[in-house]
């Protein structure tokens, strides 16, 4: 083996290469262009997001990795996408960015040079075989990158070999505390072209929680109905960005008192409530997180309508809590008000006031939404849950009652029953807008949208 191959990610079941393969694959290859969409739409916004960054670290070098390919298993590596700053810094969410890094050069007084190290387009001569051998990297294995040039034009950003960048010292946002809290803390007010990215990846949402409506009959003749209903989402999130921004919860029956539950490996019962807990990514990495709780049968029972609508007067009562100015932590307050009188009025608690009811509620209501499904989370609390909320915060308000078959300070029928209700929200001059509103919440709307889709499928 050569020095060369040796350093290629060659699997040990690969054919060798003789040395008149290698001189053939050398020559003979036209131009080509780019391929993929890991382009910078935010290309006009980026500028400013790194001034921004610039301005609060004067003098120090500032270091913002894409990140690294993990192994799922021997020579196969999970998915990649870009550490989020990187993608909000750059623009660059393809998977073509591993292990590319940015770097922030100290640059005059105050201000910064950004410079992009990349893994730049193998060439095809001078014995390089990169790029039909490498199974990580190589062209032919993975897809084109982009050179030099290319990456300059496409990002307005220096760009350089990432084999000259050696191990620089500065702050690096990988381990860095302080960086990666600024980090977070800029990007709790989106601008208007990340509204309209997580309005866009709410839109397609919207369509995949339809196409599960539609699939529902499928779904529940399947002994693993709720992979059904996984698989069925995972179509629109993949068709229509980047795929799904968590793991889906499908979550039958009893499944739905576990809060992430994403094995969804259960049978639906007509009989039963699927709580489905989902969101699509775009291309842009901006992604949306929906949950709908929906009687597999179409039609709630009793029981399970003295739940829901419990959980949706709760989510109610913390939509209208959300405004300027207001702490962040009062809608989930006015949620679980709602939540423990009603308990109290069952006869759940004996009192409505402490917090014995988080025995039931077990998280939060709510938290920021954006480039992470929970976004932002690195910034100091009291910038974020001890904070109050900003004109152009994007959150969600989430409350749920989970049930727990085997609690027995719960009336028998109302044990195995999980319920939540989760929309996204965009905080406004006077309060906030519901951006998932096109799928319904109540009782009777969430009845007749399911009869309509279920009647188009018929």
């Amino acid at each position: 083996m050569t020095d060369a191959s040796s350093r290629l990610n060659i699997g040990s079941h690969d054919l060798p290469v003789s040395a008149e393969l290698s001189r053939f694959m050398a020559g003979g290859w036209t131009p080509s262009s780019p391929t993929g969409s890991g382009g910078t739409q935010a290309h006009d916004v980026t500028p400013a997001r790194r001034a921004r960054l610039s301005a609060l670290f004067p003098g120090e070098r500032l270091i913002v990795p894409a990140g690294e390919l993990k192994v799922r298993s021997n020579d196969c590596d999970h998915r990649f996408r870009p550490h989020s700053a990187y993608a909000w810094l750059t623009g660059l969410t393809g998977e073509d960015q591993v292990g590319h890094v940015l770097v922030l050069e100290p640059s005059g007084p105050r201000g910064h040079e950004a410079v992009l190290y990349l893994r730049p387009r193998s060439p095809r001569a001078d014995g390089n075989e990169e790029f039909y051998r490498d199974r990580r990297y190589g062209e032919f294995w993975v897809g084109r990158r982009a050179d030099l040039a290319e990456a300059e034009r496409l990002t307005g950003i220096r760009c350089a070999r990432l084999d000259s960048l050696g191990s620089p010292t500065g702050r690096n946002a990988s381990t860095d505390g302080e960086l990666a809290t600024a980090l977070s803390e800029l990007r709790l007010v989106k601008d208007a072209w990340e509204v309209e990215q997580l309005q866009l990846a709410v839109d397609h949402t919207t369509a995949g929680f339809e196409d599960v409506v539609r699939a529902l009959p499928r779904a529940l003749q399947h002994p693993r109905g709720e992979r059904w209903i996984e698989g069925v989402f995972g179509l629109r999130a993949r068709a229509e960005g980047n795929g799904t921004g968590y793991e889906t919860i499908a979550a039958s029956g009893a499944h739905a008192c576990v809060l992430h539950w994403i094995r969804n490996d259960g049978r639906l019962d007509r009989d039963e409530l699927l709580l489905l807990d989902a969101g699509v990514e775009t291309d842009t990495l901006y992604t949306a997180d929906i949950t709908r709780t929906l009687p597999l049968s179409g039609r709630f029972s009793p029981v399970q309508r003295q739940v829901y609508e419990l959980v949706l007067a709760a989510q109610e009562a913390g939509i209208a809590a959300l405004r300027p100015g207001a702490s962040f932590r009062d809608f989930h307050r006015a949620g679980m008000r709602v939540i423990a009188e009603g308990l109290a009025d069952w006869g759940v608690l004996k009192d409505p006031e402490g917090d014995l009811h988080r025995r039931y509620t077990l998280c939060s209501s709510g938290h920021m939404l954006g480039l992470d499904v929970h976004d932002c989370a690195k910034a100091r609390a009291e910038t974020y849950l001890d904070g109050v909320l900003e004109e152009g915060q994007v959150l969600t308000v989430e409350p749920g009652l989970y049930l727990q078959p085997d609690d027995e300070t719960l009336p028998a029928e109302l044990r195995g029953i999980g319920v939540r209700i989760e929309d996204d929200l965009v905080v406004t001059a006077t309060g906030a807008r519901l951006m998932s509103g096109a799928l319904p919440r109540t009782v009777s709307g969430i009845e007749e949208w399911m009869g309509v889709l279920l009647e188009e499928r018929a």
